[in-house]
């Protein structure tokens, strides 16, 4: 399946029915009066949340949905039946922006979560409906509203406890190989991730999803390279792995670029809490190690974890840190939803 996370589609509702305009004409009936019903109401286009999607390749092959239009009212006040909605079904992390990619109208950040996105037209009235002391015989019925439409935006951004971020040949799909049962495409050339992927890793009884994205580059937030439209998959994850080619000669650079991006992003990235780690050190000498990890620790005024997603050597340390960050995050939040919920006790 390919991995497509952002489509553009037209949505359209269903237009109302139009009233009818009949008379009653029945033997023995003297008087036979406006009998004519109401249109019934269009369909809604309605946006779902649903389980077993993890793209939007559906929307690549079909970018048009137009709702029902609704049942046009007939004699013997014989209302018109309400048109069939449009359920667009995204996955789970979906966002829908208006057509100028910036306005947000809703996030799903679950299962079952539904947005009626637009309104089908009313239903014209009949002209039973303008009978009147004074107009007894209305021969007027109304037409039907026309439904809403608009060009909208869908936004995939994946939803993982943890991502790997670093520059392009940094080891972050072997990490992933070898923490999980992913099988992204590992190569010794750069952008060898052209898309996002994710991982399940577990650990004793916990298990957490883990998310690659593709390499960064100086400049990505402002489109160079491929992985700046991809910083929203990681938007969401609770904690960063921040991987460092170790074999290379200049890890502070290496290291000051990805921080500068992810700040450059502007939506909290530099922000998260994050595990740096000195990657590859199956290629490196212990006083190799030592002199670029103290580096890297200078820099960052953080720990520096050392690692080799090849021989596996340092991987669960940095595993257990992301659980225990996940928990105090989970524990933080607990706290705060409980001071919201109890009163504010004075003495």
């Amino acid at each position: 399946m390919k991995f497509l996370d952002q489509a553009k589609v037209y949505v359209r509702a269903g237009d109302g029915g139009a009233g009818s305009v009949s008379f009653l004409r029945e033997k023995f009936v003297e008087f036979g009066g406006p009998n004519g019903g109401n249109g019934g109401r269009g369909g809604d286009v309605i946006v779902t949340c649903v389980d077993g999607l993890n793209t939007l390749i559906d929307y690549r092959y079909q970018q048009h949905f137009k709702a029902h239009t609704g049942t046009h009212g007939m004699g013997k006040d014989r209302h018109g039946a309400k048109g069939k909605d449009t359920v667009l079904r995204v996955p789970v992390g979906t966002q829908i922006f208006e057509d100028d990619n910036e306005t947000l109208i809703a996030d799903f950040t679950a299962v079952g979560q539904t947005v009626t996105l637009l309104s089908g037209g009313n239903g014209g009235f009949g002209n039973a409906h303008f009978k009147t002391s004074s107009n007894q015989a209305p021969r007027r019925a109304n037409p039907g509203q026309e439904g809403e439409e608009k060009w909208i935006w869908l936004r995939l951004k994946l939803i993982a406890d943890a991502g790997l971020v670093g520059l392009p040949n940094a080891g972050k799909s072997t990490f992933l190989s070898a923490v999980s049962a992913a099988k992204p495409k590992i190569a010794d050339y750069p952008f060898t991730t052209l898309h996002p992927n994710l991982g399940v890793v577990r650990l004793g009884e916990r298990d957490f999803v883990l998310a690659d994205i593709p390499g960064l580059i100086e400049g990505a937030h402002e489109g160079a390279g491929i992985g700046d439209r991809f910083l929203g998959h990681v938007e969401r994850c609770a904690v960063l792995i921040h991987l460092i080619d170790g074999t290379q000669e200049d890890v502070k650079t290496a290291y000051k670029t990805i921080r500068g991006e992810l700040a450059a992003y502007d939506a909290g990235l530099a922000d998260k809490p994050e595990i740096l780690v000195l990657n590859k050190i199956d290629a490196l000498s212990e006083d190799d190690i030592k002199e670029k990890a103290k580096v890297l620790k200078r820099l960052s005024k953080a720990e520096v974890f050392a690692a080799s997603g090849v021989t596996g050597k340092g991987v669960e340390t940095i595993l257990y840190r992301v659980i225990s960050i996940m928990d105090e995050a989970k524990a933080e939040r607990t706290e705060v939803a409980r001071r919201q919920v109890e009163p504010h006790w004075t003495p």
